[in-house]
């Protein structure tokens, strides 16, 4: 289980590449798969990525994040009580495509909103995690 630092309560804001590429990196280390996970470690770090990046985009910045293992669950916190909603569909705009996706990668997501915020839990099919010998 992967939780942010007990000292820092600010939102991470950094919506840039290198922002959500750090999440994507940790959810990689995380996850420590044999090569045969493919597509399932892709469908995790795709669902990261969209969860982190819509608290960016729309809640000004994720105030939590977190991994479960088992069957794979993503867990995003932000300040925004406001339940996410699919966007109109439009091809020629760049985003909105991420809540309509995870139907297709999520066994379920869940939205609770509480006085903090709200967060948001995907369930996603992960691959067996390889523990290391040694």
């Amino acid at each position: 289980m992967l939780h942010p630092s007990e000292k820092d309560h600010d939102p991470i804001k950094d919506g840039s590449a290198r922002g959500t590429e750090q999440v994507r990196d940790v959810t990689r280390g995380f996850l420590l798969v044999s090569p045969e996970g493919g597509s399932a470690v892709d469908t995790a770090l795709l669902v990261v990525s969209e969860l982190f990046a819509n608290a960016v985009r729309h809640a000004s910045g994720a105030t939590g994040f977190e991994l479960e293992a088992g069957p794979g669950t993503v867990v995003v916190d932000d300040a925004s009580p406001v339940p996410p909603r699919p966007l109109p569909l439009d091809a020629s705009k760049p985003g909105g495509f991420g809540w309509h996706l995870f139907p297709e990668l999520s066994v379920g997501v869940q939205v609770e909103t509480h006085s903090a915020g709200k967060t948001v839990t995907a369930l996603v099919p992960c691959p067996t995690v390889v523990t290391p010998k040694g």
